[in-house]
């Protein structure tokens, strides 16, 4: 299969750990990279062996095919609409976008263009998530009734030295941490039919704790503590809390109920993991994980995928349609505290296919 182009756009923290992983995946060749900082480009670049182009330049690059977006939330939709204008097809950091609005423009215009969008998080795909899967298609837990997902924590200011993004528009624990936790329920249960919610935000600002600004108070203007209700249209019920206001819990990360037992989800901000079954009979049992992408941070693997359906031309599991409907669903959550009502979910999508190793999936 021949390699397929790859122009990055953000050079911020998260470039590193893609273009680490990416070098383990044959069918991704990084061609170019961009950044609004030329100084960060050129720094980048050199450290890896790349071309670092104008910001202009790199969307109409003839040796870029997929634009690689790993700026901030707020400018993907901007960037990624500059990507499907020149003719590129674009992969996404998580959020798709930070309104469902804006995210389903991003879409329309890509299906217009005949152009695919592809987005984080890719961790769903990794061997615990897909073992985890697999047991729920085998009915190891029977019909799934129920569940929790919890993602709870103090807050990014105790150890982040410029955490003011988690606290501002386009943050928030739902947006920042939601999209694993989403995902991954969309690839074990199918998509969700109607959401309720409530959200609060306990404290309206918080004190850097560490690096250069520790002592300086920023403001917060996101909701911190969220709970929602999602019901699927399988028919089970999930409680999710998404919180930067809790000091400590003992919650697993997803938990799942079924008539036949339940299931221990692992870290879904993670690739590896190993799931737990409970069966009557028997105590909590940690189950072998012999799928691939089990090890490491493999944060290139869903765009390898992409890249390996645009060869093979058949959909891609790290879909933007995926992407949409999970930010649908955040949003929904939110819309729901406010209005006090349940929220029905306008995306219907069908469960991406279970991952079996391929061409592009295969390390070195």
């Amino acid at each position: 299969m021949k390699p397929v182009g790859i122009g990055i756009v953000g050079l911020g923290n998260i470039s590193g750990t893609y273009l680490a992983a990416a070098a383990g995946f044959p069918l991704l060749d990084i061609r170019a990279v961009a950044d609004l900082n030329p100084e960060t480009a050129d720094r980048v670049a050199a450290e890896h062996g790349l071309r670092a182009l104008p910001l202009d330049a790199i969307f109409t690059d003839p040796e870029v095919e997929v634009i690689l977006n790993l700026t901030i939330p707020r400018a993907h939709v901007e960037v990624g609409l500059r990507a499907i204008a020149a003719g590129r097809h674009v992969y996404s950091e998580k959020p798709l976008g930070i309104s469902f609005a804006e995210g389903r423009k991003l879409l329309e215009a890509a299906e217009a263009a005949g152009l695919r969008v592809g987005a984080a998080p890719d961790t769903f795909l990794g061997g615990g998530h897909q073992t985890a899967r697999a047991l729920l298609d085998s009915g190891a837990i029977g019909k799934v009734i129920g569940g929790t997902a919890v993602m709870a924590g103090p807050g990014h200011e105790r150890w982040h030295p410029d955490p003011d993004f988690y606290y501002d528009i386009g943050g928030g624990p739902m947006l920042d941490m939601g999209p694993y936790y989403l995902t991954d329920l969309v690839n074990l249960l199918g998509p969700v039919a109607s959401v309720a919610g409530v959200c609060t935000t306990p404290r309206s600002s918080r004190t850097i704790a560490s690096g250069p600004r520790q002592g300086e108070v920023i403001p917060v203007r996101v909701p911190t503590h969220i709970a929602g209700l999602l019901h699927f249209v399988s028919g089970t019920t999930i409680q999710i809390t998404m919180s930067f206001d809790v000091q400590a819990h003992r919650q697993s990360h997803i938990e799942l109920w079924g008539s036949a037992g339940s299931l221990i989800v692992p870290d879904p901000n993670r690739f590896g993991g190993r799931p737990e079954l409970w069966r009557s009979g028997s105590d909590w049992t940690p189950q072998p994980v012999t799928l691939p992408f089990a090890e490491g941070n493999l944060r290139s693997l869903g765009l390898a995928e992409m890249a390996e359906a645009i060869r093979m031309d058949r959909p891609h599991r790290a879909s933007g349609a995926l992407a949409l409907h999970v930010l649908e669903v955040m949003e929904a959550i939110g819309r729901a505290g406010e209005e006090g009502r349940m929220i029905e979910i306008t995306t219907d999508i069908d469960r991406p296919a279970p991952l079996g190793p391929g061409p592009a999936t295969s390390k070195d």
